[in-house]
């Protein structure tokens, strides 16, 4: 019977993703099969724990998907010796009114699939402090249930014995103590971590995280702290129309930030997936129905893209006859121009309007909720479509008939609406699911 936990911290960069890999594989050289989930809206984490565990990773929200569609995705953990689900932020950091079926907040999947939680608990600058911050978590909402605590960042053995004394008091078990100085950490940018794709030693960095975590933390009490579930008997495919019959999708470097849910959802519909890489200016494939341009980092080859005159001439002639669509970096490549951070203008591919710039660098983060105006691949006008937005670019001008009304988590209607212009369309928010 499989076995589930939940990976998570009291809040962002204390290192739930270094250990999730850690433990992964640590898990996977003793011989257990370990299937990881994503809680929340992160499109790059599923890649390193695939690298980590052999298996494909995928997101589960509970803001963007309903019971049901959680359900069926955490169904593939169904033959795996342990299920470790990794979350984002706080435990408890969600949005403040409910989507679907929560507020997006990795507590709302720990208490429904009944997995108890993993702390990762970084006491630097305290000490029997951190037992009352993991008592407060502990305490904070019926239903969800600690496991126990990982200390991460120790700073000497008079350190980790203070903690450790205090977390005794609380009631509260420690798995293990990790160094302050330990070297795992794993590469990041302005978006989150260096894509896995774009690290040709991450198998080494997750087998050094792995071999280090084994040396400071009881594996096999962890193991033990995990809850047997039971997965549904016949969870089946998502229901998704996918958004053609053979989809060109651009596919490199520039081009990764799409949720892997949505890829499985659109072959189990059916779908022929045609990849192709606009930084090779390679175009979209002439036998394709449709052409569809994820988001990314186009910000950071935006010189290159500009020059690449190939991709840019096939797509334009891809789009006389068949829709293209893109997702943020996607949709700002098919914009009039992207100035990049050093204030260089670069002429984009001119299917749209839009300018954006980065040279004045401005977050745009959050869930984003759509009603569309009018049809894209694979959704009909009137959709209420389900996505997220996560960028630094500056919108300079979006002079296309906008494509949706888009509002935030709480209601409020946003700028980025996202355009369309004849066989085009594009938004800054990368689609999760549509409402049912």
């Amino acid at each position: 019977m499989a076995t589930g936990l939940v990976i998570s911290a009291p809040a962002s960069g204390i290192g739930k993703t270094t250990l999730t890999l850690a433990l992964a594989r640590a898990y996977r050289d003793r011989g257990l099969t370990v299937q990881c989930f994503k809680s929340g809206p992160d499109y790059i984490d599923p890649a390193f724990h695939a690298a980590a565990t052999g298996r494909a990773s995928v997101n589960i929200d509970s803001w963007a998907m309903d019971r049901e569609t959680i359900a069926r995705l955490v169904g593939r953990g169904a033959d795996a010796d342990l299920v470790l689900a990794e979350g984002s932020m706080g435990l408890f950091d969600g949005v403040a009114a409910r989507g679907v079926a929560g507020t997006g907040a990795t507590a709302d999947i720990a208490e429904m699939m009944g997995w108890p939680v993993l702390l990762v608990i970084d006491p630097s600058g305290q000490a029997q402090t951190a037992a009352a911050v993991a008592a407060g978590l502990r305490d904070f909402r019926a239903g969800v249930r600690l496991a126990g605590v990982v200390l991460n960042r120790v700073a000497s053995p008079r350190h980790e014995d203070l903690v450790r004394r205090a977390m005794a008091d609380a009631g509260i078990a420690v798995f293990g103590a990790l160094p302050r100085h330990a070297e795992i950490a794993l590469p990041k940018r302005h978006l989150g971590l260096v894509q896995a794709e774009e690290q040709a030693e991450i198998g080494e960095l997750i087998a050094k995280a792995a071999r280090f975590v084994t040396e400071h933390v009881d594996l096999d009490s962890v193991l033990q702290s995990a809850s047997a579930w039971l997965p549904p008997s016949a969870p089946g495919d998502l229901t998704v129309t996918p958004p053609g019959q053979r989809i060109a999708l651009a596919r490199d470097a520039a081009f990764s930030f799409i949720y892997p849910h949505m890829l499985e959802a659109w072959r189990a519909a059916g779908a022929e997936i045609s990849p192709f890489s606009p930084l090779a200016d390679e175009g979209p494939d002439a036998s394709a129905d449709v052409c569809w341009l994820p988001g990314g980092y186009p910000e950071l080859h935006a010189g290159r893209l500009a020059g690449n005159t190939r991709f840019g001439g096939a797509l334009r002639a891809f789009a006389e006859t068949r829709p293209v669509h893109g997702e943020c970096g996607g949709y700002m490549v098919l914009g009039a121009a992207l100035t990049d951070a050093e204030g260089a203008r670069h002429q984009m591919v001119g299917l749209l309007g839009l300018e954006t710039s980065y040279a004045r660098r401005r977050m745009h983060l959050g869930y984003r909720l759509a009603e569309l105006a009018a049809p894209i691949p694979g959704h009909k006008a009137g959709a209420r479509l389900r996505g997220h937005e996560f960028h630094y670019s500056m919108i300079v001008a979006q002079p296309d008939t906008p494509l949706a009304v888009v509002c935030d988590a709480t209601g409020a209607v946003v700028a980025e609406t996202g355009s369309r212009r004849d066989n085009t369309s594009g938004t800054f928010f990368h689609l999760i699911a549509e409402d049912r």
